[in-house]
């Protein structure tokens, strides 16, 4: 995302640590989320099952701070404004800049991704998590996408390394 996220809407698509469940308990959201707004993003989470005051208990909590970076320690008040829970995958995703799948809700693997697509910013990325997408059809969208475990996108190949 050019190397920055600050000020960016980042839109994260599951909170909950597996589908079909608002267990939030070691859900690595908590650590994304987290590490976003440690980067000054702002975000807008949707989950299923997960309620708000659930999700801005996580995001607020003293989670092993004993041993996380400092920008992932628990979020100030201040760092919490900057985090919007929404009911709709689509008022999530619209005018974001980037997705974050990290729940594999099977909702998400039938989005219509057109629409996703051009309701937000551009170049518009998508993160999934879970592989729970189909990446080559979101590249024939325009998405840049980037899946945990699976080769890069061509487009970031070409983007030189960060030392």
């Amino acid at each position: 995302m050019f190397n920055t996220v600050s000020n960016k809407k980042i839109a994260i698509l599951g909170f909950a640590f597996k589908k079909d469940t608002g267990d939030t308990r070691e859900t690595p959201a908590i650590d994304v989320c987290q590490g976003l707004l440690g980067d000054k993003a702002n975000l807008s989470i949707f989950d299923p099952q997960v309620t708000e005051d659930q999700i801005q208990r996580d995001l607020s909590m003293n989670k092993f701070d004993w041993d996380h970076p400092i920008h992932l320690q628990p979020t100030s008040p201040t760092t919490v404004k900057k985090v919007s829970v929404v009911w709709d995958a689509y008022e999530a995703t619209k005018d974001a800049h980037g997705i974050c799948i990290l729940t594999e809700w099977d909702e998400f693997k039938n989005l219509d991704y057109q629409r996703i697509y051009e309701n937000m910013q551009k170049p518009a990325f998508v993160f999934d998590g879970r592989n729970i997408v189909d990446a080559e059809k979101l590249r024939e969208i325009g998405f840049i996408v980037y899946s945990i475990g699976k080769p890069l996108d061509a487009w970031l190949k070409d983007m030189p390394a960060v030392a």
